[in-house]
């Protein structure tokens, strides 16, 4: 019997998406052509977060400082509401159980990235999680729900 399939709540989406906080973007870095790219100004612009960028050269982009890691992000600017995980369902399993490890808050794992294994030890260790969803097109979705 292998992991329960994850099901994502919407209430827990619609409350990631309007309540503004830290988003920690693993993935983001400054190669435009990736989705991350802009899905990251979306995250922090349209929806108003601060976004903190992590990627393996801690590159900074968009203006905002960059970090290698999870647990190299400052305390004073958590705490992490969300990591966003603009990575492949291979690695994404490290990048939860990190987020878990610095009292991140929910994880976020984008479009086509899943794990149902790393989805059930975030949930049990009391984070929100989304799975292969894009925040951009959840706001498009309830920009079209308001209209």
């Amino acid at each position: 019997m292998g992991p329960m399939r994850h099901v994502n709540d919407p209430a827990v989406i619609d409350r990631l998406m309007e309540t503004p906080g830290t988003w920690a973007i693993v993935g983001l870095t400054r190669n435009e052509w990736r989705a991350a790219y802009s899905v990251a100004l979306t995250v922090r612009d349209a929806m108003g977060n601060r976004i903190i960028p992590v990627n393996l050269r801690a590159e900074s982009v968009h203006g905002e400082t960059g970090y290698a890691r999870l647990a190299d992000i400052p305390a004073e600017l958590g705490p992490i509401d969300v990591v966003d995980c603009f990575v492949n369902s291979q690695r994404v399993g490290d990048i939860v159980d990190q987020a878990i490890a610095v009292g991140a808050k929910a994880v976020w794992l984008q479009l086509g990235v899943i794990d149902e294994a790393a989805a059930e030890r975030a949930l049990a260790a009391g984070l929100d999680v989304v799975m292969d969803r894009c925040p951009e097109r959840e706001l498009w979705r309830q920009k079209r729900k308001l209209a």
